[in-house]
């Protein structure tokens, strides 16, 4: 099945807010954990997985710009095919998915900051957000 320009255009457009409101979350993480005065491994593990999570996400939401633009109508690139955007494509799915995995890393870590029994659950939580996310996912052609 051929994926049409315009599809491509709706999808690219679609990451672009899921992924910039994504990015916007992580970096609330980041500098609120910058500015705390939590030095353990562990909130130095949490603020990895945030700051991984949010650069992930601002790559993909540049290179589904790329994407967007390309697939305007009337855009700067005349006579464009899907081939031409494959690069942008596989660098966007690549850090969206590896977003989305350290952001549900970012939740299952940060119960664990105040007792076993939240990490627990916010490690259950994660987990299942996880499964679920890429369970829904499977059905997505990029």
């Amino acid at each position: 099945m051929q994926i049409t320009l315009e599809y491509w255009n709706t999808l690219a457009n679609q990451t672009i807010l899921i992924s910039s409101l994504l990015s916007g979350f992580s970096i609330t993480v980041v500098a609120n954990l910058l500015v705390s005065d939590k030095k353990d491994k562990l909130t130095n593990k949490i603020l990895k997985s945030a700051t991984l999570s949010a650069g992930c996400f601002l790559v993909t939401v540049f290179a589904m710009i790329q994407i967007s633009m390309m697939t305007t109508p009337g855009g700067y690139l005349k006579d464009v095919v899907t081939k031409d955007f494959l690069i942008p494509r596989i660098i966007g799915l690549l850090t969206f998915m590896i977003g989305l995995f350290s952001l549900t890393v970012m939740i299952s870590l940060s119960g664990w900051t105040k007792s076993k029994k939240i990490g627990i659950f916010t490690t259950a939580v994660g987990i299942l957000t996880l499964l679920l996310i890429f369970t829904t996912m499977t059905r997505i052609s990029f």
